[in-house]
């Protein structure tokens, strides 16, 4: 299957035990995500966290396609207060697969989270898989900042 590698490295204000919190729970991804509308489902199994997620996408403002998709997340908050990983794996119905790494690492009072989505797509498919998860990662980091910075 072909694949890419997407990484975006940003500053948030709070500390990486806040980001770390808000990254751990599964329906602080509903807005963090554009495309994240709905989070069901959630159950612990063994370290990882498994949910079922809805995006929504809309096709020329009129069509509307929720796409289903299975969730895993494993929270590592072993080197907390100084650093933390979150990871897991995200399954679309149509056979796009792709992994995720939120390494939240200590900047001063501050943290530096570096978010990394590892793809993979049937043929035809990498491109459009890889505009989306990119603009995704851009607005996650936006939005993320507005709900954890703090005025200096």
């Amino acid at each position: 299957m072909p694949s890419t590698e997407l990484e975006h490295t940003f500053r948030v204000a709070a500390p990486p035990e806040e980001v770390y919190a808000h990254l751990a729970e599964p329906t602080h991804y509903i807005g963090l995500s554009p495309l994240l509308v709905d989070v069901r489902d959630v159950h612990l199994s063994g370290g990882s966290v498994h949910y079922t997620a809805v995006e929504r996408f809309r096709f020329l403002g009129l069509l509307r396609h929720d796409n289903v998709i299975g969730v895993t997340l494993v929270a590592v908050p072993d080197r907390l207060p100084h650093s933390a990983e979150i990871s897991g794996e995200v399954r679309s119905p149509a056979r796009v697969r792709m992994g995720y790494r939120f390494a939240i690492e200590r900047d001063g009072a501050g943290s530096i989270v570096t978010d990394t989505l590892r793809l993979r797509t049937p043929p035809g498919l990498l491109r459009f898989a890889a505009s989306q998860a990119g603009a995704v990662q851009r607005a996650r980091a936006r939005v993320l900042k507005a709900r954890l910075d703090r005025p200096a």
